[in-house]
Formats: C-alpha cells, structure tokens, sequence
C-alpha cells in the first residue's frame, strides 16, 4: 500500500509526534509497504518530484529519541517556508489524498483533537484511528470525565477553570483542598501538568495555567499507581504499570530511556484486570472511538482504580507504553502497525 505516516504539526507534543512517525514508517517500510514521513505542519518542502515518487523517499536522517523540553513552537513557525496561515504545509492534503491510507502520528492539538479527521473525512481521505467526534470529545478531558462519570466509571471529582476565573488564582487556592492536580484541559504528554501540595503551589500553577491560554482542570488528586491500559479494536491489550524514578510521570519521565520503569502485564489480580479493562472498554465505547486508543488510571490504596483521562492516538516511540502492551499479548510492533491498519480498512468496509 501506499502511505502516508503524518506526524509532526504544530503542537507542544511535535517532537513526540515525529519520534512516533519514524518508528512507524520505519516499520511498515519493513512490512513491504511504500511509506512516507511527512511532517503535517512543514510538508514536503525541498521535494520537487512528481507525488508518486515521494512514496519511495527513504527515511529522513535522524535520531528517534526525543529531546528532554518541548519545542519552541515560535521556532518551528519561522523554519517553514510556505508563509500561510494553514497548519497544512507544502503538498500534504496532495500527497494524503493521492495515499492508499495516511497513518496519523499526531499528537496533541494538532492532530488529535478531530480538526484534521473533520479535513479527511470532507475531502474523502482514508486514515487510521478514531474519527472526529470521538477525537474531539476525548481530547476534552473535563467532556470525557463527565462521559465516564455517565457510564459509572469512577473519575477524581474536579473543576472546570477557564477566562476569568484563572485570574484570580489566590481566591482560588484558599478555598481548594489540596493535594490537588493543575492540568490543561486539552493536552497530552503531561505537558503543564502540576501536582501542587500548599496553597503558594497551587496559586502558581494556576498562573502558569492562565498564562497558557488554555482552560485547565483542577483535579482531586489520587495517591496510587499508575496503571494505563490500551484498547485495539474493542478488545483490551494488558494493561501497564508505570514506575518513574525521581518524581511523577511527567514529559521527561515519558520519553527519555531509563527515567520509568514500565511493567506489563501489571502486576496486579486477575480480577482487578478484568475491572480496570471494562472500565477502559465502556469510556471507549461511549466516546464512540476505534482502532487504538489508552486509557490512564490510578489504583489506590483501597484496590479503587480511578479513570483520569484516555488518548485517540497513543505514542509509538521508543519508550511508548501501547507497544509495550502490545508485545505482552504477543504482537511485536510491525504486527501492531499492521493490525492499525486492518482496523482502518475494516472500517472502511474494504
């Protein structure tokens, strides 16, 4: 097949995004498939041939590990060459509609947030993962908490923050129970999330929160462990316990080799595994999303699992936990990339 691996955009989590791509282009290379990495928000900038050979460019030079901080997205914005207000670099919507497929990478705002699956399913473009609705309410985390609450899943209570009310930070660290957890409402990848345990704690991290411009979510937070689960194509992978080393699993500890310990299947009964797996399931199913998705969870002290968030298009990189859970039932990554792509097509009753 030909395909196209979108990864990259213009997203905090670009350098993950494009970590993911090259290990997936990489491995349906390997499949037999003519691949290409295209980097949604730069395109195929300094390629002159026909769209038709750009399937048989070779994987781009470069290292698959991800750099300790996020991009400067300011940066990314002056190297592009095309001067367009477009998130769409140079020939991409060309080169993803002349594709068998485009496999998407993406991560974050730019990409997972249902925007550019709104864009394929307009322009009649075949892709991997969920469609734009369920994108959209998943990458909603205060939308998707209130799904899973409908459907009887536990979830830490919590409380939407958005304009003014993130102006008066003070006012609201005195009235909040703490330990509490500050996260933006529609980001991934633990970006700007900060768990705050005094009062001076929370009242800077609401700052931070305003100053992103973005809603945020001030969270219960939940003493436990971290155990996430993936769901590939309505049926749970086992699940995975995360272990960082040095502090909470935030966008150092998920990315750099060494900073976590992952354990899969996790160590946990076999009764447990089969709640936190229906808990996954019904979020997975409300939200009406397909193909791979991963949901987060914190197991308490008490044996309680608490739902905390799921993503449309989990990493693929080198320290990804989808994979991981992948190869404990059986299926290495190329199988995995493979079964991604069966999911898409199925879908599309090809």
């Amino acid at each position: 097949m030909d395909i196209v691996v979108l990864c990259g955009g213009l997203s905090p989590e670009r350098n993950v995004s494009l970590s993911s791509g090259r290990k997936i282009t990489a491995a349906l290379k390997s499949l037999g498939h003519r691949a290409v990495l295209v980097d949604m928000y730069l395109g195929l900038e300094g390629f002159s041939g026909p769209l038709e050979a750009a399937f048989d460019l070779p994987l781009p030079e470069g290292a698959d590990g991800i750099a300790e901080q996020e991009p400067v997205l300011d940066e990314v914005r002056r190297e592009r060459r095309l001067r367009s207000r477009s998130l769409f670099g140079e020939h991409v919507l060309e080169i993803c509609a002349a594709a068998d497929l485009v496999f998407l990478a993406l991560h974050g705002k730019c990409g997972e947030d249902g925007r550019v699956q709104a864009a394929f399913d307009l322009l009649g473009i075949k892709y991997t993962g969920s469609g734009f609705l369920g994108s959209a309410a998943a990458m909603d985390k205060h939308l998707t908490k209130l799904v899973a609450r409908s459907v009887g899943v536990r979830t830490p209570e919590w409380r939407l923050l958005g304009g003014s009310q993130l102006q008066n930070t003070a006012e609201i660290a005195k009235g909040s129970p703490l330990p509490c957890v500050v996260k933006p409402v529609d980001s991934g990848s633990s970006i700007g999330v900060e768990i705050a345990r005094s009062a001076d704690e929370l009242s800077g991290a609401l700052r931070r929160a305003a100053e992103s411009g973005s809603q945020a979510l001030l969270e219960q937070y939940i003493e436990g462990r971290d155990i996430q689960i993936s769901i590939l194509g309505g049926r749970p992978l086992p699940s995975i316990e995360i272990l960082p080393i040095g502090g909470f699993y935030d966008y150092r500890r998920k990315y750099q080799p060494g900073c976590a310990e992952e354990i899969s299947p996790a160590r946990i009964p076999g009764e447990a595994e089969s709640e936190l797996a229906a808990a996954a399931l019904a979020v997975y199913n409300a939200l009406g999303l397909k193909s791979l998705a991963r949901a987060d969870f914190v197991l308490d002290a008490a044996g309680r699992f608490w739902f905390l968030e799921i993503n449309t298009l989990p990493g693929m990189t080198p320290t990804s936990l989808a994979p991981q859970e992948a190869a404990a039932a059986g299926m290495n990554y190329e199988q995995l990339c493979q079964r991604i792509i069966e999911l898409a097509l199925e879908e599309d009753g090809i």
